[in-house]
């Protein structure tokens, strides 16, 4: 946190007020609510935020997703690049009551969920090449990310569980080996619904960052053809859209006989926020695109801020917005909210406090918000008022 603070450091005064220009921007302008959803317009770029952790208030933990128009990730934000909102009521950055890290080498775990088609029309190449890019797909991991295995099988689930979620990648490629392909019906929709449900008991806040999971995933290789699922495809697109967290599926689309299907899982993707690749016949490009897929999920942000609303117990709004290239007056925001409770008074937790009050100690003016002869209101000309 250090070195984040000195980011401020011998800052001229046209930077700084660049850089407080660049918050009014984020919240003052109407275009940011439509921008809001996640959503990359063509040569724009996009935020989406997964989860909000208030297990160390006052401290809040909130993990982000970027993406640009490619639905690739933004690089190398700071502190520069983020307004955060509180009730209304904007930080002042200059008060540094927050910072921004990448998870990249952070603790915290994120989890994937492979799904992979094992009847017997991708049998050969096909399967053979697509079980190496899950193998890469592991390869790729880092020690504390998880990963769980589903194969698309005759079964009465119609799908095996081949692996829960695992850390251990040796473990992972083991049971992929074992994968036997010989179904004669897909039932892609009812795999991909199960691997929602294991997402969606993914753990939840943890005192030790190792423990916690901040993302899930699924990573689909298929077809898209759907045979005897007990669900359609408009039923699992309504799952998806009713989803409090977001859980991208990741379409690799690839076939050697029927590429008619592969708008299901185009449709799948986009609706998800997640990516539909056109693999064709040409399966050699599907560990390029894994590592791709990798290097998104390990791409995630999380802003740290102290909070100064005292504890009552209740829901406070919370919003973040993103300014990238900094200065460039291109913004978006998304929505959420923190609960302000007390935490339990056991070491663990006491321990991380400690650490957090040290990298955040209290503003000197009490309060993170401008002050109101320095209000957002009265920025330099050029940034909108309204």
């Amino acid at each position: 946190m250090k070195s984040r603070l000195s980011r401020f450091d011998g800052m001229s005064g046209v930077r700084v007020l660049t850089m407080l220009a660049a918050v009014a921007f984020i919240f003052l302008s109407a275009s940011v609510c439509a921008q809001g959803y996640g959503f990359a317009a063509p040569g724009n770029y996009g935020v989406k935020i997964y989860k909000t952790d208030y297990t160390l208030y006052p401290f809040v933990q909130v993990y982000l997703r970027t993406f640009d128009s490619q639905m690739q990730p933004l690089v190398n934000l700071n502190e520069m690049n983020i307004g955060l909102m509180v009730k209304g009521r904007p930080y002042d950055p200059m008060k540094r009551q927050y910072g921004i890290q990448s998870i990249r080498k952070r603790e915290e775990a994120t989890r994937s969920v492979i799904v992979v088609d094992a009847s017997k029309s991708m049998a050969g190449k096909p399967f053979d090449d697509s079980r190496r890019a899950a193998v890469r797909f592991i390869e790729s991991k880092r020690p504390q990310d998880e990963v769980a295995i589903l194969a698309i099988r005759d079964t009465k689930n119609g799908f095996d569980l081949v692996s829960e979620f695992e850390r251990d990648g040796a473990a992972l490629v083991r049971r992929l080996a074992d994968i036997k392909v010989d179904g004669m019906k897909t039932r892609l929709y009812d795999t991909i619904g199960a691997a929602m449900q294991m997402c969606a008991m993914s753990a939840q806040g943890s005192v030790r960052t190792g423990n916690y999971i901040v993302s899930c995933s699924i990573l689909v290789m298929s077809d898209g053809k759907d045979e005897g699922s007990s669900i359609n495809r408009d039923e699992l697109m309504t799952r998806i859209s009713n989803l409090e967290i977001p859980i991208p599926i990741y379409s690799l689309a690839y076939s050697k006989v029927d590429q008619s299907y592969f708008r299901n899982l185009e449709a799948l993707s986009k609706n998800s926020f997640g990516i539909y690749y056109v693999i064709g016949e040409t399966t050699e490009q599907m560990q390029r695109i894994v590592e791709q897929v990798q290097n998104i999920l390990q791409s995630d942000y999380v802003i740290t801020f102290r909070s100064y609303i005292k504890v009552d117990g209740e829901r406070h709004n919370l919003k973040i917005g993103v300014e990238f290239p900094t200065g460039s007056g291109k913004y978006v925001s998304d929505d959420t909210y923190f609960e302000a409770i007390q935490p339990p008074p056991i070491p663990p937790v006491q321990s991380a406090l400690k650490a957090l009050n040290a990298k955040i100690p209290l503003a000197k003016s009490g309060n993170p918000y401008y002050d109101d002869s320095d209000s957002v209101m009265s920025i330099p000309s050029g940034a909108p008022a309204e």
